[in-house]
């Protein structure tokens, strides 16, 4: 069934178990995915991901505004289907990864901006460098599972773009993309 919005998640939320106050939710980590597209010279798009990541979320369905998030990620994970890219991309030239193993991202708060949609403001920092940055978060649905009704799952997609010249990474810019779109994808549930 899908959820409308925040409000009917909100109601829903309530009949629901462990999903009726702020609580810590853990990702499902077979169903997330921290994506990104990088325009190059024009002519092509490249993909790629981080294929390791751990996140800490305390949501409440009935007041998304409570909402906090904090993410870290291997920065050494990225996978662009190409090993030597990967590898440039490790380098100095763009992540250092020997140097900035990390990047975080810590949300200093949550608004609601539509029906199923809401702007999360945070603090990332890529390569020692810390900036604010909004992502756009979209409720996909919140429910039970249909393989086991007493696990509650929501699931969002969260959207944005990230400058990374404004984070010290300027390498081959703007031939290779500097605005980088992003994209996570998760399902979680309540750790209670």
């Amino acid at each position: 069934m899908r959820i409308t919005n925040f409000i009917a998640a909100a109601a829903l939320a309530v009949t629901l178990p462990f999903a009726a106050h702020a609580e810590p939710y853990a990702i499902d980590k077979s169903h997330a995915h921290v994506t990104f597209t990088v325009g190059h010279l024009g002519f092509s798009t490249t993909h790629g991901q981080f294929r390791k990541f751990d996140a800490s979320v305390d949501f409440d369905p009935s007041s998304v505004e409570a909402t906090k998030v904090s993410f870290t990620i291997d920065a050494a994970s990225v996978d662009t289907f190409w090993e030597a890219r990967d590898q440039h991309i490790r380098g100095k030239d763009f992540l250092d990864v020997e140097n900035h193993p990390e990047i975080t991202f810590v949300s200093t708060g949550v608004k609601p901006t539509g029906a199923e949609t809401a702007d999360i403001t945070g603090d990332l920092t890529i390569r020692g460098v810390t900036q604010p940055i909004t992502l756009q978060a979209t409720l996909n649905k919140l429910g039970p599972s249909p393989f086991n009704p007493d696990k509650t799952i929501a699931g969002f997609t969260i959207e944005g773009e990230i400058d990374r010249t404004a984070f010290g990474v300027s390498y081959a810019a703007p031939a290779v993309s500097a605005i980088i779109p992003i994209r996570i994808d998760l399902e979680m549930s309540p750790t209670g």
